[in-house]
């Protein structure tokens, strides 16, 4: 939760603890139960304040231009926005780059690009939705290539990437890199992002923390449809998208973003569906040269 967002629960919740601590005190004991209260109200209070000046400090951040040139090369929604929605963008991206613990495993060297990379799947994702938190506390562990259900990096393995719900988030660097080169709808970042949006206390369901509640049931009926659809190899989802409703939901992610005219055009339902829950409509992108990012050779068999 943004710091801005809990700081005034924490200050009533600190307020109550005040009056629960003299309502409860008895005669002699009222005034400690007082003092406890107030020392909770202190902290809480100091807690709302620390964390506001935090982020206050964090987005006042000087942006490099060596930045800007990389988004408006490599993300569409960066480079088609206004000057708002540009600054804003970046103000996400010093959040996230402030909140997770982004490290290079079995000699990965983490430059400002990976950095960058990394954190722009933030930007993307909570573009159309201020009021969304970057999930704080998160370790991004970036690999030399692919990996195995083990994450050893050995010649059979096929994951870019892998998202747990109190654990790491592990990416294939050069998956990274990869998916920001091309919008062909595989973008490992947005992908395991899409994980994390997704998790609850006991997983990934793909059902996002956010959905409204009232759209719950629709979201459900559209989700299986799509499964449905994935599976018989019809539309534009690969076939991993019918694997659960975390994965439609994630690999739906990166097509939204990624290919939004081509998920409109033979998932209109799902587009729709998407753009509310995203509050955006992504620019239509443009066509690809054969070839296709790493992911996307990766996983192009069956890919309709």
């Amino acid at each position: 939760m943004r710091p801005s967002d809990w700081f005034l629960p924490a200050l009533w919740s600190a307020m109550a603890a005040v009056l629960v601590g003299a309502l409860v005190g008895r005669e002699a004991e009222a005034l400690a139960g007082f003092g406890v209260g107030a020392v909770v109200f202190i902290a809480g209070l100091a807690v709302g304040l620390r964390g506001r000046v935090r982020r206050a400090q964090v987005v006042s951040r000087p942006f490099p231009e060596a930045w800007r040139a990389w988004l408006d090369r490599h993300v569409p929604l960066y480079a088609a926005g206004s000057n708002a929605d540009r600054q804003r963008f970046e103000r996400t991206v010093l959040v996230a780059l402030d909140a997770w613990s982004i490290e290079g495993v079995d000699g990965v060297t983490v430059d400002d690009t990976l950095r960058l990379a990394v954190a722009a799947g933030a930007g993307v994702m909570l573009w159309g939705r201020p009021d969304w938190d970057v999930p704080a506390g998160r370790s991004i562990l970036l690999y030399p290539g692919t990996f195995d259900d083990e994450y050893s990096t050995i010649d059979s393995a096929d994951f870019d990437g892998m998202a747990h719900p109190q654990g790491p988030v592990i990416l294939s660097a050069p998956a990274v890199l990869s998916g920001w080169k091309r919008t062909d709808g595989y973008n490992v970042v947005l992908h395991e992002l899409a994980h994390v949006f997704d998790f609850d206390p006991e997983g990934a369901d793909g059902l996002p923390a956010f959905l409204d509640p009232r759209s719950v049931d629709a979201w459900k009926d559209l989700v299986r449809t799509e499964m449905r659809r994935a599976k018989l190899g019809k539309g534009v989802l690969r076939s991993y998208a019918a694997t659960n409703p975390a994965e439609l939901f994630a690999v739906a992610t990166e097509q939204f973003f990624e290919r939004p005219a081509r998920l409109r055009q033979h998932h209109p339902e799902l587009f729709e569906a998407l753009a509310a829950l995203y509050n955006v409509v992504p620019p239509d992108e443009e066509l690809q040269s054969p070839g296709g990012s790493l992911m996307a050779r990766r996983w192009s068999a069956g890919d309709a």
